[in-house]
């Protein structure tokens, strides 16, 4: 096992979690943390899903690949627009349940990714 490096005393340490207390959104503290929870969960595996498109188009190119080839990956502007189109796709499935009450208050049509977090938010 290797010697963990000694922290730098004059490095700002940044703390884990944030200070202060959490903006809620809905009656129920409850929701407001299964939202956290549900959108830290779809984070994490939207991260995954471009680490492992990155994977796959490394390996489409050059049938073996290092650690370093994935973390030096940098996507071109027509994977980056597919990419981003899946993440907005994405987000609009797992907030579908707000977005269909942002509608029956509102009366208009499916709300944007946009429109249904800001409507969580406000």
């Amino acid at each position: 096992m290797q010697d963990q490096p000694k922290p730098n005393a004059t490095q700002p340490r940044i703390a884990r979690v944030a200070k202060g207390k959490r903006p809620q959104y809905f009656s129920d503290p409850a929701i407001d943390k299964l939202l956290w929870i549900t959108l830290t969960l779809c984070e994490e595996l939207s991260v995954t899903r471009d680490r492992l498109d990155t994977v796959e188009r490394l390996l489409d190119k050059r049938r073996v690949i290092a650690v370093n080839d994935i973390e030096q990956y940098e996507p071109d502007a027509k994977t980056e627009a597919l990419r981003e189109q899946r993440r907005a796709d994405y987000i609009d499935r797992v907030l579908r349940a707000v977005s269909a009450e942002l509608e029956e208050l509102t009366g208009r049509g499916a709300a944007s990714m946009e429109e249904a977090v800001a409507a969580v938010e406000s």
